[in-house]
This record gives structure tokens, sequence and C-alpha cells, in this order.
């Protein structure tokens, strides 16, 4: 059974260690390093809701296991992309704009801000060991099923916009091959229905439906907020192409593209 205490244990260790996150921050003068730490941060907070339960089942071990691929993943994904090209562009104009008082707003409106998120968000997570029902119910093979297609969906998708950059002759177009055809978005889409799994897991539990508040707010700061939205606001300038690559493609959901 989830408890308050439980949940008010897992917000004090997310947010300490977005303190500490924010603290290195500062040493660095590189606020972007909260992007790599947000997949392991769920590593952190699953680890934490594991042994809370002494009686491990095998539901227990298998979304610890999801989530420790899918946080790895995306830890050395946005590592690699980010390896030598300074602070994220999007922290260094949020620096600009805030001038000396950065240092301490970025530690609310970034760190403290990600953190609350990063609680809300892992909620199923503590949620999916509590039922005592054996593996292999519906519910289990929903949640399979929508991680595996979501997971495929980020990693090919981060795979191919990442090879699709390396090649000079790329500069200044926009990726339409691959998954990318079908969805402006591939990585962000596989990343809701990741979330959507393991919200399917933790309905084997029925007093863990309240947790739907996680995939849902996934889902919509992906597509409105900090994913879609404030992506495509930048590449509309940046990229003259990108509005007739709209015209064409879904910006979230795939289907096959239209004609421009």
């Amino acid at each position: 059974m989830i408890t308050f205490e439980n949940l008010l244990s897992s917000l004090g260790l997310s947010l300490s260690c977005m303190t500490l996150l924010w603290i290195i921050s500062l040493l660095k003068k590189d606020a972007s390093i909260v992007d790599v730490f947000w997949g392991l941060g769920f590593i952190i907070v699953s680890i934490f809701y594991f042994n809370l339960n002494p009686n491990h089942v095998i539901r227990q071990l298998l979304v610890l296991a999801l989530v420790g691929i899918w946080g790895l993943r995306l830890a050395l994904h946005i590592l690699r992309r980010n390896w030598g090209h300074g602070e994220d562009p999007r922290y260094r104009a949020w620096r600009a704009q805030a001038g000396s008082s950065f240092w301490w707003k970025s530690y609310f409106k970034v760190f403290l801000l990600q953190g609350l998120v990063l609680w809300i968000v892992s909620w199923p997570l503590l949620a999916a060991p509590q039922s005592t029902k054996s593996l292999w119910t519906l519910f289990d093979v929903i949640g399979i099923i929508l991680w595996s297609t979501g997971f495929l969906f980020e990693a090919i998708g981060d795979l191919q916009l990442a090879r699709f950059k390396r090649d000079a002759a790329n500069k200044g177009k926009v990726m339409r091959a691959g998954l990318w055809a079908y969805t402006r978005h591939p990585n962000y889409f596989g990343e809701a229905l990741i979330w959507w799994g393991f919200y399917a897991f933790a309905l084997n539990s029925s007093s863990s439906w309240w947790t739907i508040i996680s995939p849902v707010s996934m889902t919509f700061l992906l597509m409105r907020v900090s994913g879609v939205a404030l992506l495509e606001k930048s590449l509309i300038v940046t990229k003259p192409e990108y509005k007739n690559y709209i015209d064409s493609t879904n910006a979230f959901f795939p289907w096959f593209p239209r004609q421009s």
C-alpha cells in the first residue's frame, strides 16, 4: 500500500538529489547537466521504491530493470549529444536573461521544478510492485507492449537523428526519414508511451488508479510545454523548410505523411 510517508520520503530524495546537482551546476557553470540526470533520477527513486518492500516479487524486478534500461540509455544519449558543446542554448538564454540572479533562480525554476516533476511522474513506479498478483496479468502484457514500443520509438528516433546530424551535408536541413517521416517527434512520442506502460503495471493494484496523473502529466509536458511546443518555436525560425514538414507530418502521434 502506498503511504503518505513513502511519498514524502521520495519527494525529499528527489529534491535532495536536485539540490546537490544544482550545486554542481554552479561549480561547472552549466545548468544543462540537469537534462543528463533526468533518466538517472528515475533510477535512483526506483531503487528507493524497490527497497521499501522487502518481499520482492518478479514485477518489482521487472519494473526496476525497465527503468534502468530506459534511464541509462537516455542519460548516455544526452551526455554524448551535449559533450563538448557547453551549456545547452536554452539555459544560456535563461542565464543571459536572468543576469546575476540566475544562480539562485535556476535552483527554483530549473532544479527544484524538475525534481517535483520527477517525483510526480515516478508515482507508478512506487505503485506497480504493490500488487500481490502473479506476473503476466493483462495489465502486465499491456505494460510490456507499451514500454517496448515506446522504447523503440525513442531509441531508434534518437539514433536516426544523431546519424543525420553527423553528416555535414545535412546542416540546416530537416530530418524526414525513418520514424521522422511519420511523426515530427518520435522520441517524445516514445517517452510518453513508456510512462503509459509503467502506469499499466501500476493498475495491477486497484488502489493505484490515481497514478494516471503521471502519464497524463508527462504526455502534456511533452506535447505542450517542454517538448514539442518549445523545440518547434526555434526550429520554425532556424529551418525554413520546417513549415513544409509541419504541413505534411503529424507533430506527435505517428501517421502516414500528407501531401504538402
